[in-house]
């Protein structure tokens, strides 16, 4: 009988056997003991799993471009740059030739070429593999320094999760999920992005690359591996956000608003470090932001990962400045054209529809007050050269001098009086 069983819950099967378990064990909380444990369980395993997610999402082990050379989307690429290269390694060789009379100057600069095009063709062949190499290299450290660590942002978070003062606490557990999935909607745009430019970038490779056989021109070169660098290594900037992590340990609320931070660094690095689509992608979150929802806190944090800026290449004062998506890509092609030789007309500095408006807008306190200075400057000016004419106050005299004499009225009658062509001479006795 179940009186006499001093274990009443091993008479019952599953899953009343689990829930009755639950109930009596540890500290006896009553019936509701097993469902909140359980409740709080999944709250973890779900929250272990968009951390796991996130960080996939930042430094995946593969990307899309291609990892060999001989790949059908790079073939096609690497077949184009080696003929440019060659190409212009002959053209080369003939302006040399033609102008050989010149003697050594010629022979180095074909010596020069001859070099260059073997080290472009060389490139082409190993850019794709370096790539590969670069990003696994990337990942491991990205995914050891945030997992292995206690000290980082997911760490903490995985921790206090368990032993946190507040681990237990439903609004805290609430709040970090809440944080987490807009952080997983925050990697999965960096990732997106972070994709698709590497891919972009390892196929412009050859094009690039060619631009060397021309006396070693490497402008294009360091623009190209700048901006794939940037692309390759943007996941660190979340590493910005570790030395204030240990502040944090120990509360779900403060490791919320420490991931809120990271997800703003976030915002601002695909603004800054990701070419042509970062400003417009940015700028979209916050007008997307803006226009759902009324609060303080949320529009403080789009505001800071996506300032408000006018889209001109240089102005003396006011907001900062970004090259617009259009401006970017044609200083980019313009750098790519020079170090083909091809000089590129410069675009000329306007400014877009909108950020002409706000330019207007921003700029109408500080053109109203000058033109009001001016117009008291003018006035002044004006009085000052009027006052003698009109008969106005005669200055005071000199203390050691005589008393200057007034004018006499000018009347209709009276001509005034010529002035001499030339020098006067004194009047001598």
């Amino acid at each position: 009988m179940p009186d006499k069983d001093p274990d009443n819950c091993s008479q019952l099967d599953e899953p009343a056997r689990s829930y009755c378990e639950g109930d009596t064990g540890g500290d006896g909380g009553g019936a509701g003991g097993g469902i909140t444990d359980g409740a709080v369980t999944s709250v973890k395993e779900l929250a272990d799993s968009l951390i796991k997610h996130i960080t996939q999402q930042l430094a995946p082990g593969k990307t899309w471009a291609p990892e060999k050379a001989d790949s059908g989307l790079y073939g096609p690429f690497q077949w184009l740059g080696q003929h440019l290269a060659i190409a212009i390694f002959i053209c080369v060789i003939v302006v040399c030739a033609l102008t050989a009379w010149q003697g050594t100057p010629r022979l180095r600069q074909m010596g020069a070429s001859t070099g260059w095009a073997l080290v472009a063709v060389a490139g082409m062949a190993s850019i794709p593999g370096a790539v590969m190499l670069l990003n696994k290299a990337v990942s491991t450290a990205f995914q050891v320094s945030f997992n292995s660590d206690e000290s980082t942002l997911f760490g903490v978070i995985s921790r206090d999760l368990d032993k946190g003062a507040d681990a237990y606490n439903p609004l805290g557990l609430l709040i970090i999920i809440a944080v987490l999935v807009v952080a997983l909607a925050f990697s999965t745009l960096v990732f997106m992005t972070r994709q698709l430019g590497i891919l972009v970038f390892v196929c412009m490779a050859p094009l690039v690359l060619a631009s060397l056989a021309r006396g070693g021109d490497t402008s294009a070169v360091r623009a190209w591996a700048g901006r794939l660098l940037g692309l390759m290594f943007a996941p660190f900037a979340l590493l910005l956000v570790a030395p204030f992590v240990q502040f944090a340990k120990g509360s779900l609320v403060v490791d919320a608003v420490l991931l809120v931070a990271a997800d703003a660094l976030m915002l601002r690095m695909i603004f800054h470090g990701v070419p042509y689509i970062g400003p417009r992608v940015a700028g979209a979150a916050r007008a997307l932001v803006e226009s759902r929802t009324d609060h303080p806190l949320a529009r403080a944090v789009v505001r800071a990962g996506a300032p408000t800026v006018y889209e001109q290449e240089n102005i003396p004062r006011g907001p900062r400045t970004v090259d617009t998506p259009g401006r970017a890509a044609s200083q980019d092609g313009g750098v790519l054209l020079a170090a083909y030789g091809i000089k590129q007309q410069q675009r000329p500095g306007h400014l877009t529809a909108a950020s002409m408006v706000a330019k207007v807008h921003h700029e109408a306190p500080r053109r109203a007050q000058a033109a009001q200075a001016r117009r008291e400057a003018w006035a002044a000016a004006s009085q000052q050269v009027s006052n003698p004419r009109a008969g106005g106050p005669t200055p005071a005299p000199a203390p050691n001098g005589p008393a200057p004499q007034p004018a006499p009225p000018a009347g209709p009658g009276t001509a005034p009086a010529p002035r001499p062509s030339g020098p006067t001479r004194p009047n001598t006795p």
